[in-house]
């Protein structure tokens, strides 16, 4: 990459983003939304990487939301294109099947927010400070409601978006936002734990279960159940499902195929 705004580092099985603006306090950017979307990528050509994890340089923020310093260009639209980056980068998000982390070790605001709520779970330091201040600039959280309105209560994202203040990482973590909130100095630790927990489960199981999560969130029960049996029966004919059985039936770990 000749741009570092966002830095693509792999550790052993985890493939960490990291948003590289500390002075900008970690805004977005056309460079920024373009470094995280080659990083899912990459993550998902890669088979050795199993876990995604998306954080910000610098201990200030995670993702301040868009670069306001150049307002303009934030908020330039080309009316001919119906879709835009950063709705392209939830996509794909949406659309992964390799379990993604993210770590917040400073300020998340905005399109921030939008980050937190691509992944599929959060860990963040105590003094951390979220909010949706869209409003104050004349603007709206649309895009990242997209995501918020499926994970924290209505009554909340309501308060959030329509009057934009801010709140704490214990409110975030009591809406739904996170799964952990730590002190600064144990954030790395609390990632590499829940790491752990993911890179010695079956890769297949994950992968197929996360395109199924997907797959039944807007079905109704009939749909998501009948659905689901099917995949039941399918995901019990991999190899996977059938190294995991017959180590359980010796007493040992398994060692995953991955297939």
């Amino acid at each position: 990459m000749t741009d570092d705004s966002v830095i693509l580092d792999k550790r052993g099985q985890a493939l960490w983003i990291t948003i590289n603006r500390p002075e900008k306090r970690n805004a977005l950017n056309g460079d920024v939304i373009a470094g995280i979307s080659r990083g899912y990528r990459q993550a998902h050509d890669d088979p050795e990487v199993r876990v995604i994890v998306l954080t910000g340089a610098g201990d200030k923020a995670f993702c301040a939301g868009a670069d306001l310093q150049n307002s303009g260009a934030a908020f330039a639209m080309d009316f001919s294109r119906p879709n835009v980056d950063y709705a392209d980068l939830m996509r794909l998000s949406q659309n992964s099947t390799k379990p993604a982390i993210a770590r917040v070790g400073g300020v998340c605001m905005a399109g921030g927010m939008g980050l937190l709520c691509m992944t599929d779970m959060a860990v963040a330091a105590d003094h951390v400070v979220f909010g949706l201040p869209e409003v104050k600039v004349g603007v709206f959280p649309m895009q990242v409601l997209s995501l918020l309105q499926t994970i924290a209560p209505p009554r909340l994202v309501n308060e959030w978006a329509l009057t934009g203040e801010p709140f704490d990482a214990r409110a975030a973590q009591a809406a739904g936002l996170l799964n952990y909130v730590v002190p600064a100095a144990e954030l790395d630790a609390k990632i590499d734990w829940l790491i752990g927990r993911l890179v010695d489960k079956s890769p297949t199981a994950i992968r197929r279960g996360k395109y199924a999560m997907r797959a039944i969130a807007s079905m109704s029960f009939d749909e998501s159940i009948a659905y689901l049996e099917s995949q039941i029966a399918l995901l019990a004919m991999t190899e996977d499902a059938k190294e995991g059985l017959k180590a359980f039936a010796e007493k040992r770990k398994p060692v995953w195929p991955g297939k």
